[in-house]
């Protein structure tokens, strides 16, 4: 067995459970882009998506980043659509497929994907696997089985989820837990 086919350790997984025209969710990307500062590649940061009801176009959100994510800018879209949440309550589709011109995205395709719905599989498997869990309200944080709810408050959630990963990195560096 070569170098190249030495098994690379699994890296921590954070789930962001998110609905994209949530303003909780706009306040938490401060945390994430310093999760992503401090960890880089070290930690996946995965989107999840769990619409609200109360949100008219979140559901139409969802697939169109689940179509972004195709086109290679899944994080990219999701924080462009979650700058503008209240312009996203009153222009709906127009302006998710006016943000993916923006980003280069191909707008047609996505435009196409919000007719056709060939991403509401995805979204609503996120949503019924979020319900199975607990979650209830957006941003929900879950890392190695721990359910944080950023919902009433973002405060010392992202000192948690860093104990956390750190935890996680240095059990897997062998360190020895001193």
């Amino acid at each position: 067995m070569s170098n190249s086919d030495t098994p690379r350790p699994v890296r921590p997984v954070l789930d962001v459970w998110c609905e994209l025209q949530c303003p909780d969710c706009h306040r938490a990307l401060d945390d994430l882009h310093a999760l992503r500062a401090r960890y880089g590649d070290r930690l996946e940061i995965r989107l999840r998506h769990f619409p609200l009801e109360k949100h008219k176009h979140a559901y139409a959100a969802a697939q169109a980043a689940e179509e972004a994510a195709e086109q290679g800018q899944a994080w990219p879209y999701a924080e462009a659509v979650l700058a503008r949440t209240e312009e996203l309550g009153a222009r709906g589709e127009r302006l998710l497929t006016e943000i993916a011109g923006e980003l280069g995205l191909d707008a047609e395709e996505v435009d196409t994907a919000l007719i056709d719905g060939r991403h509401m599989l995805i979204v609503d498997a996120d949503q019924a696997e979020g319900k199975a869990i607990g979650v209830t309200g957006t941003p929900t944080y879950v890392i190695d089985g721990e359910r944080l709810d950023g919902g009433k408050s973002q405060e010392g959630l992202r000192e948690r989820i860093e104990e956390i990963v750190d935890r996680l990195l240095a059990g897997q560096d062998g360190a020895d837990p001193a």
